[in-house]
């Protein structure tokens, strides 16, 4: 079978990484043959695999850095709509699931000579309904809010492609996230900015402006390899307590995955692998368990001004089966301090807006972040594109962000608060490595400390750098005092 795996645009090569870790597993092993696409030069969204058709259970319990995992099911060359209602219609859909479960389409495009993709979005649609009329004598209904079955499909100027969607909701909805903090980071992009950084379980990872906690919990997840479809996959049954704010109430055992409605994944055969993927999984997290036996052990830790979100962040972090309480502090970022007995280590963050800093008029700033936040829910209020991994929000929100960011650069009060918060780094965090994640490309300036490279990414339709400062080692007294 053929998958096509989506990410954030600008994490493809992590994906292609995660993604070899996965096949190289002996439960994954055991599914079959896996044969993953070369990594791509340039963006396209996501990475290609052929692999068994079980290996979407492994995938979908085990990526962090995927949004979707599809399933290819047919591609051929179109030129009108026509063309894509015949290639639908000709697939036989009532292999794969019901004319009793509800159904979404979804079209993307890039470079497509048609017109209009709501008419192309419609053919399908048709052609998938029609067919399972004439099969079964009943068409399934259309749910564009929580459909049972999920069906993709990608225009590109010559050439049509339409998936299966094997995961449901998207990856990033983990299920323990309560409710948006006020600078809202998806769990997935969190995941591949940590493999970005190069930060590895045991090694001290902080961050000073944690908000409700995703980069820290994601870390977490990963040292006591707990995967992100843990929660859908019921590995804790009674024990988990999914956020009933947590994205959708769908995000819980009882709905699962996109996989575990589609007939094929019904079969004994497919039931027994997905016991076996969950039973090894657990035995994984057992054994973890023992070397980070309580939060203090994981040298995991942050800190945020704003007591709301730290209370958000120790909910989250139980939400999601983490040990104990999280080592969080209320704390100004200025003030903070590295961790006790740490000569270095990880930084990494992602700057709020105004309020969070406490920086005046910043309420109105947030307020608007977080209109435009929801504006840029992927399913529904912009087109993912597929071969770029861009999500092309409305031009009205494209052109907000570009005013909100302007706002935000020409804040004094913020532009000083950026240049105390360099210093303090410079002061009180030599040799430890420093990533920010931030849609401001001044931001170095401002900090007043040279990148040492700097990573285009997407957090959805903000463009996006991951910068990296490393800082020079303190110089002591002594030593000063010797040069004197």
């Amino acid at each position: 079978m053929r998958f096509f795996v989506v990410c954030p645009g600008g994490l493809e090569v992590p994906l292609a990484q995660e993604l070899a870790e996965i096949a190289q597993r002996p439960d994954s092993k055991a599914l079959g043959t896996w044969v993953i696409d070369p990594t791509p030069t340039s963006p396209t969204g996501g990475i290609g695999l052929a692999a068994p058709l079980s290996s979407a259970m492994a995938l979908n319990l085990h990526s962090r850095i995927a949004s979707r995992v599809l399933l290819q099911m047919a591609q051929a060359p179109y030129r009108q709509e026509e063309d894509l209602y015949k290639l639908a219609s000709g697939l036989a859909w009532e292999d794969w699931f019901s004319s009793k479960q509800t159904l979404r389409v979804d079209v993307t495009a890039h470079r497509s000579p048609l017109k209009s993709l709501n008419f192309a979005t419609l053919k399908i649609k048709d052609a998938i309904v029609d067919r399972l009329r004439e099969v079964t004598g009943d068409r399934p209904s259309i749910d564009t809010a929580f459909p049972d079955v999920r069906v993709q499909a990608h225009l590109t100027a010559t050439q049509i492609t339409i998936y299966l969607d094997t995961s449901g909701e998207a990856l990033f909805k983990r299920g323990w996230r309560d409710e948006k903090g006020d600078a809202p980071l998806k769990e997935n992009l969190a995941a591949g900015i940590l493999s970005i950084t190069g930060w590895k379980p045991g090694q001290t990872l902080f961050d000073p402006m944690c908000g409700s906690g995703t980069f820290l919990i994601e870390a977490a997840q990963i040292a006591l390899s707990i995967p992100p479809g843990a929660i859908r996959a019921g590995l804790y049954g009674d024990d988990a307590k999914p956020s009933r704010l947590a994205y959708r109430p769908l995000v819980t055992s009882a709905h699962g995955f996109g996989f575990q409605r589609l007939k094929p994944f019904g079969d004994a055969a497919e039931q027994k692998r997905w016991v076996t993927l969950k039973e090894s999984v657990l035995a994984q997290i057992l054994e973890k368990r023992k070397q980070y036996p309580s939060s203090d052990s994981l040298g995991i830790s942050g800190g945020d001004i704003n007591e709301k979100l730290v209370s958000m962040f120790k909910g989250n972090w139980q939400r999601a089966q983490l040990p104990g309480q999280p080592l969080v502090r209320q704390v100004d970022a200025l003030a903070s301090k590295p961790p006790a007995n740490t000569n270095a280590g990880v930084m990494l963050l992602n700057p709020p807006y105004g309020e969070r800093l406490l920086i005046k008029g910043g309420r109105g700033q947030d307020r608007e972040a977080r209109e435009l936040d929801s504006d840029a829910e992927p399913e529904s209020r912009f087109e993912l594109n597929l071969e770029t991994g861009r999500q092309s929000a409305k031009r009205s929100s494209r052109e907000s962000l570009k005013k909100l960011q302007a706002q935000e650069e020409q804040d004094p009060k913020f532009v000083e608060f950026l240049r105390q918060f360099g210093q303090h780094l410079k002061d009180a965090y030599g040799s430890w490595s420093i990533f920010v994640l931030t849609a401001d490309m001044a931001l170095p300036g401002q900090l007043r400390i040279k990148e040492s490279k700097r990573t285009p990414l997407f957090n959805g339709p903000l463009e996006c750098r991951l910068f990296k400062f490393e800082m020079h080692p303190k110089r002591s007294t002594a030593t000063e005092s010797a040069e004197e």
